[in-house]
């Protein structure tokens, strides 16, 4: 746990320094998310880069996206779905995310991605089992972004490794996102 806890303050800590490089055009914003499903408690950290696109425009609204890079801590506590069995757990992943928003960015918003991750060992909390560290990783999401530029919202979040290996039970979690926009 305590490497777990230290690779996150590190990538913590390499996210806030990126804000001073925003203007180079690594990183856009930095997010955080908390949340949990069955059994299981999340804590993640996010970097994102925007793609600065205008698809189908419509009365002040448009479709865009971003890359969103992260690292994530899960607690799992009914591991081989015995009581009180608990489990760490690092996961990163990489997912493309479509972002219906404003044309101006602020405001509400509507999201959904599907992207890649890979856990530091075999998902077996509670009767949920995933038989591959490699999971793909799909949300659907609302928020709204404050003039500030400080985006709040929520996600619903599924792993499942899309019917490579079975079983493939499937994780699901709610999230709540922070994220500031540079």
């Amino acid at each position: 746990m305590k490497n777990i806890v230290r690779t996150l303050a590190a990538v913590a800590a390499l996210s806030a320094a990126q804000a001073g490089f925003a203007a180079d055009g690594l990183v856009d914003s930095v997010s955080l998310e908390g949340g949990g499903g069955e059994h299981v408690q999340v804590l993640r950290l996010s970097a994102q880069k925007d793609w600065n696109r205008n698809w189908l425009p419509t009365h002040g609204y448009h479709l865009s996206g971003y890359w969103d890079a992260n690292i994530a801590y899960w607690r799992a506590n009914r591991w081989d779905d015995v009581q009180d069995r608990r489990k760490n757990l690092g996961v990163i992943g990489l997912t493309p995310v479509f972002r219906w928003e404003a044309d101006d960015k602020l405001g509400f918003y509507g999201e959904a991605g599907i992207g890649l991750s890979v856990f530091s060992s075999v998902y077996r909390n509670t009767h949920r089992q995933l038989s591959t560290a490699f999971e793909f990783a799909d949300h659907v999401g609302v928020g709204y972004v404050f003039s500030n530029k400080l985006d709040l919202g929520v996600r619903l979040q599924h792993y499942s490794n899309g019917g490579i290996k079975h079983p493939n039970g499937g994780v699901n979690v709610a999230l709540v996102r922070a994220a500031y926009h540079f």
